[in-house]
């Protein structure tokens, strides 16, 4: 018999089919769809690092900014060398009209990694 999950009865394979099927739902543009499926997976496993960043991102894509505040900033917390999760938290800030907080993700993010779509957002020369 398989190993359940606390009371719920979810398998780790479930949590791992849940997190690969809000992936294609983030392509797929529901964003929403993408959320509620993750909601199942972080809540069995609060410390799944890459479930909420696939959740920060998908809340960002459905402009639910302070949603996606909170999960790219506990990514930061877990891993503060991850240049994606500082981009993205910039974009955040971007969006909620936030610049300075923006400008120095961007800038983390170039600096952990010379992307060019890092680099041209950090602007540096200005």
């Amino acid at each position: 018999m398989p190993e359940t999950s606390g009371s719920t009865g979810r398998t780790p394979e479930t949590h791992v089919i849940d997190f690969r099927a809000a992936e294609r739902l983030l392509t797929a543009n529901d964003p929403q769809g993408a959320v509620k499926l993750l909601d199942r997976v972080i809540a069995e496993h609060p410390e799944n690092t890459a479930a909420r960043l696939l959740r920060a991102r998908a809340f960002f894509a459905a402009a639910q900014l302070r949603p996606a505040e909170l999960e790219f900033t506990i990514v930061l917390e877990r891993e503060p060398d991850n240049a994606y999760a500082h981009y993205a938290l910039a974009r955040t800030y971007q969006r909620q009209a936030r610049p300075d907080q923006a400008k120095r993700h961007f800038r983390l993010a170039a600096a952990l990694d010379p992307n060019p779509r890092y680099l041209e957002a950090a602007r540096f020369d200005s």
